[in-house]
């Protein structure tokens, strides 16, 4: 395995207009590109992940899994805006040689495609076999494959749509809220974030308490202790700027609209959605499977809604194994 990073020393225009004077991506590979170049697999990590699939997707990722790296060459970048090693509020700004901090320009989701597109050519890759992600991942999966539709022979967005809901920006938008508005901003937004990541099912199954307290809750603890992990390993400026790429997600801007645009995609899609998943419900998942014609869509049952694409590991193999 290994780390790496690709510095692109020309201005990087992003879809505001607003310009990044150059661009620094960070990406972990694995594996062994075979002589054909065909085995290329692309990860995508979601909100707050990083570059190292191994870290957050272990159940699929690694030797003897899904995404073996004796069988595929393994990328997986650091999206633009986040504060894992790829450009974001916490890089030096070279023309101010000060962090970008609240100045860090509003980034989308074809700002990240276009960042991936650079460093797809920097390493030389004419076709990707694979490209897959989870929610916001799954989001930036679809808009490359409209982006470039003949790089792709599969496309695996898991838990993911095709423009982001008035539902998801209202979360977004609260978390942000309690980030400008409150001491603990960071902490309180996580905890906001868990409620929209899981479900009523899986609170009551895990942190349900089976005797007659008035004070001291396991979910209360839970949200405590969430919340204060998360501050220790992200930054808020980070978080403020991703999640408002989310937000940006509509496949169908400047295209006409979204089933146009989905219709432009020539690589065989699976959708694979989660049943108890209240963020990204399944009726996105099957509006996507709808408008483009080479999709299959397939429904996990899971304890764990959204979060289901980061646990459900053994279902979600299964269901790509047999799709290819």
């Amino acid at each position: 395995m290994g780390e790496y990073k690709f510095k692109y020393k020309r201005e990087f225009i992003l879809e505001s207009g607003s310009v990044l004077p150059e661009l620094e991506i960070c990406y972990t590979a694995l594996g062994k590109l075979n002589n054909k170049r065909d085995n290329v697999i692309w990860i995508i990590h979601a909100l707050t992940g990083n570059s190292n699939p191994l870290q957050w997707w272990e159940g699929l990722v690694g030797k003897n899994k899904l995404y073996d790296p004796d069988k595929y060459f393994i990328v997986c970048t650091n999206n633009l805006g986040s504060c894992y090693g790829t450009t974001g509020p916490l890089s030096i700004n070279p023309l101010t040689k000060k962090r970008y901090g609240k100045d860090f320009p509003d980034v989308t989701i074809r700002d990240m495609v276009k960042a991936n597109i650079l460093l797809r050519k920097h390493l030389r890759f004419k076709k990707i076999h694979i490209v897959t992600g989870g929610s916001l991942g799954g989001q930036i999966c679809l808009e490359w494959a409209i982006k470039e539709p003949d790089v792709f022979n599969i496309v695996i967005p898991i838990s993911a749509n095709a423009k982001h809901s008035a539902w998801g920006i209202a979360f977004n938008e609260t978390q942000r809220m309690a980030i400008d508005n409150t001491r603990n901003g960071i902490k309180t937004a996580r905890a906001i974030a868990l409620l929209s990541y899981r479900c009523y099912r899986a609170y009551e199954k895990t942190q349900t308490d089976n005797d007659f307290r008035i004070d001291g809750f396991s979910a209360s603890s839970y949200q405590q202790y969430q919340g204060a992990k998360f501050e220790t390993r992200f930054d808020k400026q980070s978080y403020f700027i991703l999640s408002k790429a989310m937000d940006s997600h509509n496949v169908g801007r400047n295209r006409g609209n979204i089933g146009n645009a989905l219709n432009t995609i020539k690589a065989k899609v699976l959708v694979i959605g989660i049943k108890s998943d209240i963020l990204f419900p399944v009726q996105e998942q099957k509006f996507i499977t709808s408008n483009i014609k080479n999709a299959k869509l397939q429904l996990i049952d899971s304890l764990y809604g959204h979060d289901g694409f980061l646990i459900e590991f053994e279902k979600i193999e299964r269901i790509i194994n047999k799709f290819i």
